[in-house]
């Protein structure tokens, strides 16, 4: 049995985020035609789109991405030359939701390691959990937190099952994008530690999929393809 089975036969996880709202899948591919003409490095105006327009006013929830090609990684020299193949191809889902909405765990884990990310488009706060199903051990990334709860977590703490200890934070400090939780499933770390790549480049996609299993596995939100 595989580690996407073994997560396939669990009947469900706790929550990573409590929606009071609907679910909207988002689109940052090139077929979104409203992309071109904003500019994404202004992340007032990108994100006055994102909850604005593409969640109506606060309406829905966003999420979607995985294995996603995108376009908006143009926004930032972290992800190299666009033009030149840099990374595009996103590796986790993302949850859209309004700054300090608590996470929580989705499945007993311990923390693995705690960072803070601190460049134009990466991750800002970041926290990786360690997780044991069955006879498999992967990880669980959060990125784009609130700075302020890392004060309050520790490299090694048991985090339960459903237990907030987190929360999507609020930009310049997360990254410097529009609220979101960025969650990515990690079988092997490969040697990082405090982050992980959640973008890849068209050349390496299979590869880092491969490694990146979908996280609907685990999030289970029906606005979204389960499991790949």
């Amino acid at each position: 049995m595989s580690l996407i089975t073994t997560l396939q036969s669990y009947s469900s996880f706790s929550p990573v985020i409590s929606a009071d709202r609907p679910f909207r899948k988002l689109d940052f591919t090139a077929g979104n035609t409203d992309l071109p003409a904003l500019d994404l490095t202004d992340t007032t105006a990108f994100s006055d789109y994102v909850f604005g327009k593409m969640l109506d006013n606060g309406r829905y929830v966003g999420v979607g991405g995985y294995n996603e090609h995108r376009v908006i990684y143009r926004r930032s020299a972290h992800f190299g030359d666009y033009a030149a193949e840099g990374r595009c191809i996103h590796l986790g889902v993302d949850i859209w939701a309004e700054a300090h909405t608590p996470v929580c765990n989705p499945l007993p884990g311990v923390v693995q390691s705690i960072a803070f990310n601190d460049n134009f488009g990466d991750y800002g706060p970041t926290i990786i959990l360690r997780h044991e199903l069955d006879e498999f051990v992967f990880h669980t990334l959060y990125g784009h937190l609130t700075l302020a709860s890392l004060e309050h977590i520790f490299v090694g703490q048991e985090i339960g099952a459903g237990e907030p200890f987190t929360a999507i934070g609020d930009y310049p400090e997360n990254g410097n994008w529009p609220p979101h939780l960025h969650f990515q499933l990690i079988t092997e770390l490969s040697g990082y530690h405090g982050d992980y790549p959640g973008v890849a480049s068209l050349t390496d996609r299979q590869t880092y999929l491969e490694n990146c299993p979908d996280p609907n596995l685990i999030l289970r939100i029906g606005a979204l393809d389960f499991g790949s």
